[in-house]
């Protein structure tokens, strides 16, 4: 089989998985759940196939006419470079985990099939997005992604929760879709194709008219579908939806999507200076104050969202200084460790009955529990801190080099002033990283206070694709140098420079935040014993504090939609102050970095009160004032019905009399008129 056709059967599969599971997730449930893994699976397995004929050489490209449009053809095509083999492989392996996981983590809830379903349609298209080599055919993978998530961020409409964060991730990635498909059209336009190829051509011969416009516009659409700054706000609100859901967008598609994208184009963003400038400041802004709000959230999923997007930022900042073999790498490395994250706290939930790290900070053992869940965590959170040899210290470390060498001049694809922008965002977000994963570890495995329940052994299900995803969290980045012709042969090790300065930053906010969780916790036992009295000082819960507990650990489930999955119940967490070093870490920003620095508030005035009073006054016109109208007219039509209707007497010699006095006005009429004709 030609690896043409083995590319083409890559997304196909996973779209007629999700189309059988729709068929039949009602009349045949016995295949539901084979029809989500075996489609999955076997793309995965051929899309590494491509990925080893590919080799990292020649770009496997192939098109046939979609449809005659006139002017602008378009193709369905295939574009298949080094990355986009990488990437396709990675989607296949987190979407196949994630299935597998779902199988036990969802195995009670009634919508497992329809969730299923769309879980294998969002995985389609985006290895739509990954291979093709048409703008509009990669714009219909962009698009089904949105509607996807739509559908499974709502997962558990039943909540209010779900439904505004469904709506509000439909909303937002809309806003950067309008100016991006404009700028898609545009860039179509300028160079006179659809087609990747022939887009890349004429920008290296020149052909761009308007390069800086153009690249603004599809930055809007990346922004809002890699929850970049200003349009991030939708991510951390996205935990609605169940766990795994989360592992897949944050993983492998919707916000890798629009990194992928830039990597795809970037010498359409670098034949304009000013494009990368603003795309540095946004990467650069947006890790900084992601990192900040993960220190300061206390919902476990809310942190690894945080950590998403500064992650992210990281990845836009190596293509704003002309890396994106960096980008790419990080984006790689980030998807295993951070799959093992999302998929992880689900087990955490699962077994803590909440997802609040105050209230697991309360609850003593949780890691002897679990303790498939608490190694791979600890893994993955060492991958995420970039601590060495974990796969996250080399991504990064070739994201910090490449920022590394446009400050100095060694590299003069952009400005020396963006590459120090991204170098120093880049070490500041290392320090900030490192300390919220550590609060993270901290709170919900070296907690203090009533046992953790016990509930037996996780599924085999859910802790195999656990350990199956540490091993890439462990030794991708190992493989930075055998897998370096993928990425255009560029080279991916750290230098020493980087390597002090990320692995200082690194340190220095790990060993703060312990010293700071020693002391919180040194307070909270004080706290507890002033509180409670001695009994309850030793671990030993009052009747009071256990009543009070009860209604601290009910509004702790009712913000996790998906502890009602829960099979079994969990007893009351004695009630009491968390110890939580976020707290002394951000200081008085701690308030403001746990609401998001108020964006939401600040876009709410900004925008949806305008809107809003904006529909007020047109519903206020179109029933005041244009109703009127129409009621009127209504209204002396029904008035001259009226009129006419008093004149139908049914008495024939009314209708004589009026037939007769008619005549009679008629004929004075035309007596008078040819009087009048005849004296003139």
């Amino acid at each position: 089989m030609s690896t043409t056709t083995l590319a083409v059967l890559v997304p196909l599969l996973p779209f007629l998985g999700a189309v059988a599971g729709l068929l039949l997730g009602r009349t045949a449930p016995g295949f539901v759940r084979p029809l989500a893994i075996l489609p999955t699976l076997g793309a995965a397995v051929l899309a590494v196939l491509v990925a080893v004929r590919q080799g990292g050489g020649e770009t496997i490209s192939a098109a046939t006419e979609l449809t005659p449009t006139g002017s602008v053809p378009i193709d369905l095509s295939l574009y298949i470079d080094g990355f986009a083999a990488l990437v396709a492989v990675l989607v296949g392996v987190v979407a196949t985990c994630v299935q597998v996981y779902s199988t036990a983590y969802l195995r009670e809830d009634p919508r497992y099939p329809s969730y299923a379903a769309l879980v294998s349609l969002f995985t389609s298209a985006m290895l739509l997005v990954v291979y093709s080599g048409d703008l509009i055919v990669l714009l219909v993978g962009w698009e089904i992604m949105g509607i996807c998530s739509y559908f499974l961020v709502g997962h558990y409409w039943e909540t209010e929760a779900a439904r505004s964060a469904s709506l509000k991730a439909f909303l937002v990635t809309k806003l950067g879709d309008v100016p991006f498909l404009i700028g898609l059209f545009a860039l179509a336009a300028d160079a006179g194709s659809f087609e990747i190829p022939e887009i890349l051509g004429t920008v290296a011969a020149g052909g761009l008219d308007h390069p800086t416009l153009i690249a603004l516009l599809l930055l809007a659409g990346v922004a809002g579908k890699s929850a970049q700054f200003p349009l991030h706000t939708w991510l951390p609100d996205a935990m609605a939806g169940p766990t795994p859901v989360s592992a897949l967008i944050h993983a492998a598609t919707m916000v890798a999507a629009g990194v992928y994208f830039i990597a795809r184009l970037l010498p359409v963003f670098a034949a304009s200076q000013a494009a990368l400038v603003v795309m540095a400041v946004m990467a650069a802004v947006t890790m900084v104050g992601s990192g900040l709000a993960a220190i300061a959230q206390d919902d476990i999923k809310r942190v690894l969202a945080y950590s998403t997007i500064g992650q992210l930022g990281y990845m836009v900042g190596a293509l704003a200084v002309g890396d994106r073999g960096a980008a790419v790498f990080h984006l790689l490395s980030h998807g295993a460790f951070k799959a093992l994250l999302f998929l992880g706290a689900g087990v955490i939930i699962h077994a803590a009955g909440t997802n609040s790290l105050g209230v697991m900070s309360r609850m003593g053992g949780l890691a002897k529990r679990i303790p498939d869940a608490f190694w791979t965590m600890t893994i993955a959170l060492l991958a995420l801190a970039a601590v060495p040899p974990f796969a996250g210290f080399f991504s990064k470390e070739a994201v910090l080099v490449a920022a590394e060498h446009t400050a100095t001049g060694h590299s003069e694809f952009a400005p020396s002033a963006v590459g120090w922008l991204v170098l120093v965002a880049g070490l500041l977000t290392a320090l900030l990283t490192a300390a919220y994963a550590t609060r993270l570890w901290l709170m919900a495995f070296r907690g203090r206070g009533a046992a953790a329940p016990d509930h037996g052994k996780e599924p085999l299900a859910m802790t195999g694709v656990l350990w199956l995803l540490a091993i890439p969290s462990i030794g991708f980045g190992l493989a930075a140098g055998p897998i370096s012709d993928w990425f255009d042969g560029g080279e991916l090790g750290p230098t020493l420079v980087t390597s002090v300065l990320g692995t200082g930053a690194a340190a220095i906010g790990a060993m703060l935040t312990y010293a700071l969780w020693q002391r919180a916790s040194a307070k909270a036992v004080l706290a507890t014993a002033a509180g409670t009295g001695d009994g309850a000082a030793a671990g030993v819960p009052t009747a009071a504090a256990e009543s009070a507990a009860s209604v601290a650990a009910a509004e702790s489930a009712a913000e996790a939609p998906e502890v009602a999955e829960v099979t079994h119940d969990h007893p009351a967490v004695p009630a009491g102050p968390a110890a939580d070093p976020g707290k002394a870490f951000l200081g008085p920003l701690h308030r403001h970095a746990a609401a998001g620095f108020h964006l939401d508030a600040v876009y709410d005035r900004l925008f949806v009160r305008p809107v809003q009073a904006a529909a007020s006054l047109v519903r206020f016109l179109d029933r005041e004032v244009v109703d009127t109208y129409v009621r009127g007219a209504g209204t002396g039509t029904q008035l001259l019905g009226s009129l006419v209707r008093r004149a139908q007497t049914g008495n024939v010699q009314s209708y004589l009399s009026a037939l007769l006095a008619g005549a009679v006005v008629l004929a004075i009429a035309t007596a008078v008129l040819a009087n009048v004709n005849a004296g003139s």
